[in-house]
């Protein structure tokens, strides 16, 4: 099948190279810009695992063909898939309302961006509007972008699940039947309709934040209760009423799309005249606990932390990503700097975007080695939880820093091991 794929996210490569793998011949199309760039020169702009690899294979192959925005879609081609960021709306409506008129062609066009609820009826009736008089009636459905950035091709490739709004029974059929090699094990799509699929992404978005800033105030109240809050996170996810996924306390998510979707559902509920007060403080509790390891350093230190040296393992606002879109790290930063505090960071592959984000400054030092970071430091914090730093060289850690003082934002050292190795531990709710 020929399919037209327009986007430079991750979700429109992921999707694109996704489709071609499975012996579709898809055409991407991406904006002008810094990532339409580096795809011209075959390089992959996200580090997404797989994902370099079967671009270059499906390139090769040629069933993956690098295209502009103003190129029309193939000639053999009924499907037109949008993966765009969720501020060009105004370019899906541009790329409907430019597609060529035919009275016997029925257009697809699976909008995956994530847009307000209601965009994809909106698409819809443009595309209604622009069609030639007679013609046989093209589709617009909903298939929201439920990717994962860190596993997203294989969030594709072996999707838990699928939110597929259609209206039309043609449309639906087709979209399944492109769904269908990724699609074996169970039948994985949910139907719906066109908004109730926007809909279900954004509340599924604002479930799992909730989840996750109702546990980190569970862990400041540990804190002060003399709780382990790792005992209560496994008997909460023993209960079969609850679960275990994100209970995980820690310093504050981060993440452009997921921030971005909470806020967005808390616009929605405030223009539909419903007062948005739990995703509201869902997004108070996440920003205060981005600075809890500034606080646990600052009460360590008596408040005064001018002249003095912290470490950062960790800038990437989550592990295998190199984006630091609304990461933790930034507010600490912000924090650290406006006491007097000299910060050296390494992370193994965000320091170009942190670097981007603050310029250069005398108060910020970034290294490739983790270990040549802590020399001299008066504490390391652990921000992002890379695999890499699960297991230190604690002796090394020791011999290098001027104070042995660990503030694990992420609670993957275990307390007791760390304090009989002659450091001092601070955790999210930890004993």
């Amino acid at each position: 099948m020929y399919l037209d794929v327009y986007g430079d996210t991750l979700c429109a490569l992921v999707s694109a190279t996704a489709l071609a793998s499975a012996g579709n011949q898809v055409f991407l199309h991406v904006p002008e810009g810094t990532i339409g760039k580096q795809l011209a020169r075959g390089e992959c702009p996200y580090r997404e695992p797989g994902l370099a690899d079967m671009m270059a294979e499906q390139s090769q192959e040629g069933r993956l063909v690098l295209s502009a925005m103003d190129v029309p879609p193939a000639q053999q081609s009924k499907v037109i898939w949008l993966a765009l960021s969720p501020d060009a709306i105004y370019l899906a409506h541009s790329i409907v309302s430019s597609l060529p008129s035919n009275k016997a062609h029925q257009w697809l066009v699976v909008n995956q961006s994530t847009f307000p609820v209601g965009s994809s009826e909106e698409l819809q009736q443009a595309l209604a509007t622009h069609e030639a008089e007679g013609s046989t009636g093209s589709a617009v459905v909903s298939l929201p972008d439920l990717l994962t950035e860190g596993d997203a091709l294989q969030g594709f490739m072996r999707a838990g699940s699928w939110l597929l709004g259609a209206d039309v029974e043609w449309a639906r059929l087709l979209v399944a039947e492109l769904l269908r090699p990724f699609n074996r094990r169970k039948d994985s799509i949910q139907h719906m309709r066109p908004r109730e699929a926007e809909f279900t992404k954004l509340a599924i978005t604002g479930m799992l934040a909730t989840r996750l800033s109702y546990m980190n105030d569970m862990a400041n109240l540990a804190d002060s209760l003399d709780v382990d809050i790792e005992r209560v996170r496994f008997g909460m996810g023993a209960d079969k009423r609850i679960g275990e996924a994100y209970l995980y306390p820690g310093c504050g998510f981060g993440g452009l799309s997921f921030s971005r979707d909470v806020m967005s559902l808390a616009s929605t509920l405030q223009v539909s005249g419903m007062q948005a007060q739990l995703l509201d403080e869902v997004l108070h509790i996440n920003e205060r606990q981005k600075e809890a390891l500034f606080r646990k350093l600052w009460r360590h230190y008596g408040t005064s932390l001018r002249g003095r040296k912290v470490a950062i393992w960790g800038a990437a606002f989550k592990p295998e990503s190199s984006r630091i879109d609304n990461s933790p790290v930034l507010k600490l930063l912000e924090a650290l700097w406006a006491q007097g505090v000299e910060v050296h960071v390494h992370d193994p592959r965000a320091l170009r975007a942190l670097a981007d984000w603050a310029g250069e400054r005398e108060d910020l030092v970034l290294h490739t080695d983790p270990y040549e970071a802590v020399v001299g430091a008066d504490a390391l914090m652990l921000v992002t939880e890379w695999k890499t730093y699960w297991s230190p060289d604690l002796l090394r850690l020791k011999m290098n820093m001027s104070s042995p003082l660990l503030l694990d934002g992420r609670n993957v050292w275990d307390p007791a091991f760390i304090k009989q190795s002659g450091f001092e531990y601070f955790g999210i709710g930890r004993r």
